[in-house]
């Protein structure tokens, strides 16, 4: 008789562990945890390095390095900040699929800091400083073309760089 109790015993922890397990998973995946701060975090052995892309509302949305110990203040900071309608309770996180190739973001020649445009090739720092200095005295350019007219920047720069920067419409 005590080893039937015995068995029914465990029999009645194993279902309410069942339970538990399944009320909690079903919690999970309807959106429980949703608009609720969620932690990331990886395991010692599995520091991040390579590029981050970060978009949304950031003033300079682009591919930045990131390196082991950066901090989520570190990306957005290095993106210029963020926008004044940013949301930061609804971050995304996307990781792509190996071996799938996307195109390079642009860098918009409207927005970009000085330190951004002298990334790009054939710029450098004082063409950058250029092309900030032409958009505060003439405002913001039309398209990517006339780029052109700021002093420094030739057809040749342009050709190497036309297909790495845009204008925000």
């Amino acid at each position: 008789m005590t080893a039937v109790r015995f068995n029914r015993f465990w029999m009645l922890i194993t279902l309410l562990l069942v339970v538990i397990i399944a009320i909690s998973s079903a919690l999970a995946w309807s959106g429980y945890t949703r608009g609720h701060p969620v932690e990331i975090t990886l395991s010692p052995g599995s520091e991040l390095q390579g590029e981050i892309y970060l978009g949304g509302a950031v003033n300079n949305p682009g591919l930045y390095p990131l390196a082991a110990g950066d901090s989520l203040d570190d990306l957005i900071q290095a993106a210029g900040g963020t926008t004044s309608n940013a949301d930061l309770s609804r971050l995304k996180l996307y990781i792509p699929e190996s071996g799938k190739e996307s195109e390079p973001q642009k860098i918009d020649i409207n927005r970009a800091e000085a330190w951004l445009l002298d990334a790009l090739p054939g710029i450098g720092e004082a063409r950058a400083e250029a092309i900030v200095n032409y958009r505060r005295q003439n405002g913001a350019f039309k398209n990517t073309n006339e780029l052109m007219k700021v002093e420094g920047i030739s057809a040749a720069i342009y050709e190497r760089i036309k297909e790495l920067i845009t204008v925000a419409d």
